[in-house]
């Protein structure tokens, strides 16, 4: 197979340090520092991608996307900017390129983007992830699925279609883990902004300082580390969405700040002289009473008035009744699939704890026990014993131990059926650890602390195993 060409529009010092790693991945890479240069080695080598800056000395991007756009196989253009706004992103993506990016450039973006032999480029959202951002839902999706036949539960879904399609702010309260975050996905997906970005900040992750920098941007130089301007998480939200998830975490200060934003549609980047406009929706999450907040001195009661415009308040888990056996089979089904198990059955028994536990830790907790089950059952039916409720008393090792004369049939046992009939399918403890904790990680944006809680671990035992799958050579996030 013929490596994969790849084409810059740049200067040379923009991929000097990229360069070495492209060579060794087995890609032909050309440099041209003009629109001469670059049609002579498209006529030569005919690039896969195209990667070029939006202007050099007697060049625009323009040009080429102009060209592209009268010849149906002209190569992919990828624009890149060690600057960028969002205005010009926006033009460019309506001219025609394939996505828009902010330097450093990624070796790892690159090898995604540049198609293998006889491959289309991968296709990315209408609105490009700028900069790398992962916070976009593509047009093609309808936003998720919001599994329940609960009264209270269908009594918010039909408030959230109602005002879904305005551009009021709604907040949305509720303990954690009821599903907050996933309703402003759906109030985005069934707006007349699901074609453009959505964009999710959790404003518990950060200190003020780095919030700050995070929602409104900052300049090169505005602070010690800031070695380029960097666009904030508003400005990629223009013409979408804004999820402010933990609303009630951001420090007084910022909130004052924030306020801004929402009554005059502007703001200042970080050490910035610029006023910068922009045309958001903003959703917010909490947790907490924020009306008690703002009692307490601790939330702005104007800010609140102002987030506060459409309310959406999720029931727990423990009061949507059949819906916890409605859930459960949906995550039962979801995760058979990508594990790629049979199809799993429910024992009696595991029906009747799932519909009397109480749920703390809501949606997501019934979530992660019925991965957890689903891997330990390894297509058998589930029963008690593969939540997992004891793990001293989980008998994956029970042919060893009866080796042993040991009975690891304990009273304490948590398996009211037969859990001894394992097939060859089932998963590695170690492995299911693993990835359990990876998981909790990625459904709490990296947030230690989160997921631990949802691990039912400590933050320590947490970093201890972190620690470990590094030392073990994995890319831990």
């Amino acid at each position: 197979m013929s490596s994969r060409r790849i084409l810059f529009l740049a200067p040379a010092t923009s991929i000097t340090r990229i360069f070495p790693q492209l060579k060794d991945a087995g890609f032909e890479v050309g440099l041209a520092e003009n629109y001469k240069g670059a049609l002579a080695f498209i006529a030569k080598s005919r690039p896969d991608v195209i990667f070029s800056r939006p202007s050099l000395s007697g060049y625009s991007v323009e040009e080429l996307l102009t060209a592209a756009e009268a010849d149906a196989d002209f190569p992919s253009i990828v624009v890149f900017s060690d600057k960028g706004n969002a205005s010009e992103a926006e033009k460019f993506l309506q001219m025609g390129a394939h996505d828009y990016w902010l330097e450093p450039l990624l070796f790892e973006k690159i090898c995604a983007v540049v198609p293998e032999e006889g491959k289309k480029p991968k296709a990315v959202p209408p609105t490009s992830t700028l900069g790398g951002h992962k916070a976009v839902i593509p047009a093609t999706e309808k936003g998720p699925k919001i599994i329940g036949s609960n009264r209270a539960m269908q009594r918010v879904l039909a408030l959230a279609r109602q005002v879904a399609p305005s551009k009021a702010t709604v907040l949305i309260s509720g303990e954690s883990g009821t599903g907050k975050e996933m309703f402003s996905r759906y109030l985005h997906a069934h707006s007349d902004r699901a074609d453009n970005p959505f964009v999710a900040v959790n404003c518990a992750a950060l200190p003020e300082h780095l919030l700050e920098s995070e929602l409104f941007g900052h300049e090169k130089g505005s602070f010690t580390g800031a070695i380029s301007r960097k666009l904030g998480k508003f400005e990629l939200a223009h013409t979408g969405t804004i999820l402010l998830d933990e609303i009630s975490e951001m420090d007084l200060a910022l909130q004052a700040k924030l306020l801004r934003v929402l009554q005059e549609g502007e703001l200042d980047r970080v050490g910035g002289t610029e006023t910068i406009k922009v045309n958001v929706r903003v959703l917010a999450t909490t947790n907490r009473n924020l009306e008690e907040w703002v009692k307490e001195g601790q939330f702005r009661q104007d800010l609140y008035f102002r987030l506060n415009v459409i309310p959406l308040k999720l029931p727990a888990l423990a009061e949507r009744g059949d819906d916890v056996i409605e859930l459960a089979h949906f995550f039962i089904d979801m995760y058979t699939k990508e594990y790629a198990l049979p199809p799993a059955q429910v024992s009696e028994e595991a029906i009747s704890w799932l519909s009397t536990y109480n749920w703390p830790g809501n949606v997501r907790e019934l979530q992660n026990l019925m991965e957890r089950a689903v891997l330990l059952a390894g297509g058998n039916v589930i029963e008690p014993c593969h939540f997992l409720l004891d793990p001293d008393n989980w008998p994956l090792f029970e042919e060893d131990e009866a080796e042993e004369g040991i009975d690891t049939r304990s009273d304490s046992d948590a398996c009211s059926g037969d859990c001894s009939n394992f097939s060859g399918s089932v998963i590695p403890i170690h492995e299911m650890e693993r990835i359990l904790i990876l998981k909790g990680l990625e459904q709490t944006s990296g947030n230690r602390t989160q997921a631990a809680d949802l691990l039912g671990i400590s933050v320590r035992t947490l970093r201890n195993k972190l620690n470990e799958y590094r030392s073990q050579g994995m890319d831990i996030p």
